[in-house]
């Protein structure tokens, strides 16, 4: 009996081999065997991974896909866990010190699974996640477009648009076109914690101004804050998505040495 998908957990299957292939070989890293794998479902993309990979731990949340995974790769060395990837504990995962993580995941948990692996103890080498096409295209957005996702997944990464994937490739269609993000955890972050916070107060209005925003949500007066815009060359009509990642640090540090 063939499985249903669960449109409470975002299930669109991916079935086109050669699209599969190509997001196993984006994931694939030179010194990597295995592949942590979010939401496999039917297993298609679990059957590219292993065309570059030793090894595919499988976080499955649906009960009857983890069950029904294994049978469909016999002799393979599979390990399915039957767990919520967001509320999963990583350090109980036998994973190697280098691995990388793969997915075609739904766009409600993009963002926390991204931030999930980056500020994790135990990083990947890559995260390859198919995704909505807009939400990629915010993760990879540069000055002028940048929002708290895009930035929030920057200071921490590098990363890269691979190829979009129309919606008639999934079964059931969804409404709109996914698309391929990359991203490769730097060694050394470009900004902290600090410089996060900054940045949420200071998009806390996207389409305004970031002087007003920064006046109200760090209670000073406007003309402390354009002192600070003025010191590091950004214009008081700037708006959030404007600054960029060097500018939001500096803004930060002068702010914090207040």
């Amino acid at each position: 009996m063939a499985l249903k998908n669960k449109k409470s957990l975002g299930q669109n299957w991916l079935k086109d081999r050669d699209i599969l292939i190509d997001i196993a070989d984006s994931a694939s890293c030179e010194g990597v065997s295995e592949v942590l794998e979010i939401g496999p479902g039917l297993g298609t993309l679990t059957s590219a991974l292993f065309q570059f990979f030793d090894k595919v731990t499988a976080i499955e949340l649906d009960e009857r896909l983890a069950a029904n995974l294994p049978k469909s790769f016999p002799g393979k060395n599979l390990e399915v866990v039957n767990k919520d990837i967001l509320s999963l504990d990583l350090n109980s995962l036998n994973l190697p010190e280098k691995y990388v993580v793969a997915g075609n995941i739904p766009y409600y948990i993009t963002s926390p699974i991204i931030q999930k692996f980056l500020h994790a103890e135990h990083k990947p080498q890559k995260i390859v996640l198919l995704v909505q096409k807009e939400v990629a295209e915010r993760l990879a957005a540069e000055v002028g477009d940048y929002s708290i996702l895009g930035l929030s997944a920057q200071i921490y990464a590098k990363v890269t648009l691979g190829q979009v994937v129309g919606r008639e490739f999934f079964t059931p269609p969804p409404k709109v076109d996914s698309q391929v993000v990359i991203l490769e955890p730097l060694d050394e972050p470009r900004g902290d914690e600090a410089v996060m916070a900054l940045i949420k107060l200071g998009f806390i209005a996207p389409r305004k101004k970031l002087l007003s925003n920064l006046s109200v949500g760090l209670q000073l007066p406007r003309e402390e804050i354009l002192g600070y815009f003025e010191k590091n060359g950004i214009s008081e009509n700037a708006r959030p998505a404007d600054l960029s990642i060097e500018n939001w640090c500096a803004l930060a540090e002068n702010i914090h040495k207040r």
